[in-house]
Order: C-alpha cells, then structure tokens, then sequence
C-alpha cells in the first residue's frame, strides 16, 4: 500500500510539473511576441502610457475571471504590503522600464538585456537563500557582460543607447529580485492576486504617463488599437497567470531558464514583423549572453 501511495505522489508530481512547463511555454511566446506588438503600439502613444492602459484592461479581465471564479477580491490586511511589494517588482518595474527601453533599443536588443534575467536571479539567491555562487556561476554573469558589450557595438553606440540599456539591466534585477521571492506565495486567491498585482503595478505608468508624457489619447491607429487588445488580453493577463502558475509548479532555477526563450521569439518575431536586421553581431552577442545564462543555471536544468 505504501508503494502504491508513493507511486500515486510522484506521478501527480510528475503531472503538476508537466503542467508547469506547459505554462511556462505559453509565457515565453505570449512575452515574446509582445515585444514586436509593442512597437506597434509606441508608434502612437507614449511606452508608459501604452503599457499601463493595456494592464489595466488586462487586470479588469482578470478581476473579472477572479469574481465569476467566487474568489474574494478583498486585499486583507497582512497581504497588502507584501502585495504591493510584488506589484511594483514584477510588473511596474518589469513592464515599464521594458517599455522606456524600446525608446533607444531595437527589439533584440532590449529583450536580450531584458532576459539576463536569469543570471541576476542567481546572484540575488545568494544573500536572500543562501544559495552562494561558484565559479560557474561568476564565469556567466562575466559571459553575459561580454555579450550586451558586443550587442552595443562599441563605446559611441553605447553612449548613444544607455539610457535603454540601463533600464533594461533595471527591470531585470528588479524582476530577477521578484522571481526569487515568489517562491513565498500571498495569502490570497491565485487569480484575484494575479487582478491585483497588474493593476497596482500598471496605474502608476498611467498616472506618471499622463504627468510627464501626456498623451494623445485619440491618436491611436487600427493596428495600434489590434496591437494594445493583445498586450491587455495576452502578456498583461493570461501570461501573468501561467507565469505565476509557473512559479507554482517549477524550481525558480527552471522557470528562469524557460523565460530564455523570449529573446528569441522576440528577436525573431521582429524580423518580418518590423523589419529589424539580424546580423551576425545580434547573432553572436545572442550566442555569448545566452550561453552565460545556460552556464548559470546548467546544475538547476
């Protein structure tokens, strides 16, 4: 009877995780073609402006999905600081300063910087679980460094884009920093939680977007308006329900790894989508980066 048990544990285990990496998937693809719909977007209006509208269309959806599921959406008072905490970490920061990135990067770009994620991820692990870096470890995040200097071009392009480049490094320490303390869940229904962090997170872009990039609310295009429907319906809902799902069911080393593949898609959407080159310097600072990141997080894969 024990071995029956036990055989009936590790195959819902081996179930749960399956379902993790499923998840996972749907968040790399929804994330990484968001980057190209992006453009598309900031073509008329502001990133900040842009990114908060479209989560706060997404948290609706989602506060809505949380009451037809009978969840309460009522914040209790314990979970209000750690859940504003979270909403400025991993959506604020994440969301917003990814999109200020695109300001001075081309798509590539910014999603490669964007998902060194992984490797600040391991580094923040050291001082908050203990979990000390080796010589691996230092030789990544040295790989990763390598590779965003070779995606830059040299020192004039870098002067030129590092304003981009400082909020892409931000938004992954701080989303690194998130993904990290995630593993301690809020007490509160999953998808109520889920409502509650993209709208904390996105209302500030919209009330700073409307103090310092003041928009033109009425300049939206058709294919603006196609690209703002998905960033609200997709990345800034459903993604941020697999993602956290994700973090459920998978080591926070694997779900890092997963989120690798973004920058591709990202990269590769660009090209018939916005017609970005992808030249051998994107190729081989791709290759270096991501081989860091690999590096990093071979024992946990």
């Amino acid at each position: 009877m024990v071995d029956a048990l036990r055989g009936r544990v590790n195959a819902a285990g081996l179930a749960d995780r399956k379902l993790g990496l499923v998840l996972l998937v749907v968040t790399a693809c929804g994330w990484g073609l968001n980057w190209s719909v992006l453009k598309f977007v900031l073509a008329d209006w502001p990133p900040l402006f842009a990114r908060g509208t479209a989560g706060l269309l997404g948290a609706a959806g989602l506060a809505i999905l949380a009451w037809r599921r009978g969840e309460r959406l009522t914040v209790p008072r314990e979970a209000r600081l750690p859940l504003a905490l979270a909403a400025g970490i991993n959506v604020f920061a994440w969301m917003g300063f990814t999109a200020l990135s695109l300001n001075w990067l081309k798509v590539s770009e910014g999603a490669l910087i964007a998902y060194s994620m992984p490797i600040w991820a391991m580094l923040i692990a050291w001082p908050l679980n203990g979990e000390r870096p080796n010589r691996r470890s230092l030789m990544a995040l040295a790989l990763g460094v390598v590779g965003i200097a070779v995606l830059m071009g040299g020192p004039d392009l870098a002067a030129h884009k590092l304003p981009g480049v400082l909020f892409g490094l931000s938004a992954a320490i701080l989303f690194a920093l998130g993904t990290v303390m995630a593993r301690k869940p809020i007490a509160m229904p999953f998808t109520a939680t889920t409502a509650w962090q993209v709208a904390l997170g996105c209302l500030p872009m919209v009330l700073l977007s409307l103090l310092v990039e003041q928009p033109h609310v009425l300049a939206l295009s058709g294919r603006s308006a196609l690209g703002l429907a998905y960033m609200a319906a997709v990345p800034m809902a459903l993604c941020y329900l697999t993602w956290f799902g994700a973090l459920k069911r998978l080591p926070t080393a694997a779900a890092a790894t997963g989120m690798l593949a973004v920058p591709v898609v990202g990269t590769l959407s660009a090209v018939p989508l916005l017609g970005d080159a992808l030249g051998l310097r994107e190729v081989l600072a791709v290759a270096i980066t991501l081989g860091g990141v690999a590096l990093a997080l071979r024992r946990a894969g």
